[in-house]
């Protein structure tokens, strides 16, 4: 059923309808959103979207009649299959539901909608203790750089455009005939020639006069007016602060759970969007890893499953390979985030432990290590002991400033981390 709401009412007049709907439906639409979000891509999740919920879920208020007893009469005008007395029999079975109701008379309709921008984050961000993310925006000042926006006829002197300005003086000289100083020594050598051999006075006397008349024009039409003068025209426009690259890492081997992906996914879409409200252009870079890695699509990253070991030094490499053939250092802020579960080969700790410190970290702003654990840990004791890649990167870290480390168990961790990894004087863990 779609209902089309063609009343005159001005926008914005069922605001507070639509804020107690979305209160009461608040369960229904919080599932999903949540199912949206898991199939959506990290640069999406910014936008709105368009969800379904189930009709049944959404209790509206109602008029009814209040349950009475004793003869009542009903006055059904056009009736003509009915009289006094007849009874009515009941609908057949799977009659009353609607046009796609179940044959055994069961069903549930669907009612969609749409979510602005900020309802959706919102609600996403909800079980990450920070409703209000979109009120605590990581604001900065837009660089501006100056360019050139044409001609203007007042200006400081060092923006002078002289090519212009002696371009209007030559048209203007041009349209009101100014006499050439060429043209006028011309006549003055003639004239002088004439009087040498005694010509004609009267010829001298016009010809003096001419020369007088040429003379007189060339000092009413100067030879630059500040009619031509011309200046340079700036204008400042916005500039991208910088350009910024997100490098996801995750570990995809059998011992990455569903659940630890999911935490994995909702860290990287918090990244993207503190990193989009620093810089206008972000770009996005998947590497998934078992025993070796590449770059794969988001889909990928997300829901292909693999099989292997785990060797970290691979992703990494990989890493290093991307931003050496896209992404030069002096062009680009380099930010990574790298999702595991902690396993390494053993033999694989040194190399890892070097690649990242003398080949990653010396090129990137920051990169944030995120160890994710089952969802059924429960209690003080989630992590029993140090992983493998937790005690590599953990001597790192404690020299570095560039790589922070933490560990999350559920969504509700997910946004603390986060601010703690991002917080201005942070800590090292």
């Amino acid at each position: 059923m779609n209902i089309i709401d063609r009343r005159l009412n001005p926008p914005g007049k069922s605001l507070a309808n639509r804020q107690r709907f979305l209160r009461r439906a608040r369960e229904q639409v919080v599932k999903a959103v949540r199912d949206a979000s898991a199939k959506r891509g990290i640069q999406d999740i910014e936008n709105g979207d368009r969800i379904t919920i189930p009709a049944g879920g959404v209790h509206e208020p109602s008029f009814r009649r209040a349950a009475t007893s004793g003869q009542r009469e009903h006055v059904l005008p056009g009736n003509k299959a009915f009289a006094e007395g007849d009874t009515i029999p009941r609908p057949p079975e799977g009659g009353g539901r609607g046009s796609q109701g179940a044959a055994d008379g069961e069903g549930e309709d669907e009612f969609r909608f749409v979510l602005s921008r900020d309802e959706f984050l919102d609600i996403f961000l909800d079980d990450l203790e920070l409703p209000d993310l979109i009120k605590h925006k990581i604001k900065q000042a837009q660089a501006t750089t100056l360019m050139r926006a044409g001609f203007s006829v007042t200006g400081s002197p060092n923006t002078l455009n002289l090519v212009r300005t002696m371009r209007n003086s030559l048209s203007r000289r041009i349209a009101l005939r100014r006499p050439k100083p060429e043209d006028i020594a011309a006549l003055e050598q003639e004239r002088a020639e004439l009087e040498a051999e005694g010509g004609d006075p009267d010829a001298i006397r016009a010809m003096t006069e001419q020369i007088e008349l040429l003379r007189r024009r060339s000092r009413r039409v100067p030879y630059i007016d500040p009619v031509d003068v011309r200046y340079n025209r700036y204008q400042a426009v916005p500039k991208p602060i910088a350009q910024a690259v997100m490098f996801c890492l995750m570990d995809v081997s059998g011992s990455m759970t569903e659940h630890m992906k999911d935490l994995a996914k909702r860290f990287y879409i918090l990244l993207y969007l503190f990193l989009r409200r620093r810089y206008q252009a972000v770009d996005i870079v998947f590497i998934r890893h078992t025993h070796e890695a590449k770059e794969v699509d988001e889909p990928t990253f997300f829901y292909s499953t693999e099989t292997g070991g785990t060797v970290v030094s691979t992703a990494l490499v990989e890493m290093q390979r991307v931003l050496k053939e896209r992404y030069p250092i002096e062009d680009w802020n380099i930010y990574a985030a790298q999702a595991s579960d902690g396993d390494n080969l053993i033999s694989d700790n040194a190399r890892t432990a070097a690649l990242l410190r003398d080949g990653i970290l010396p090129l990137c702003q920051y990169f944030a290590y995120i160890e994710v654990a089952a969802e059924y840990h429960t209690g003080t004791g989630v992590f029993e002991r140090d992983t493998e890649l937790w005690r590599t990167y953990r001597m790192i870290a404690e020299a570095s400033q560039t790589l922070a480390m933490r560990r999350v168990r559920t969504r509700r961790d997910i946004f603390p981390v986060f601010r703690d990894l991002f917080a201005r004087n942070r800590a090292h863990a």
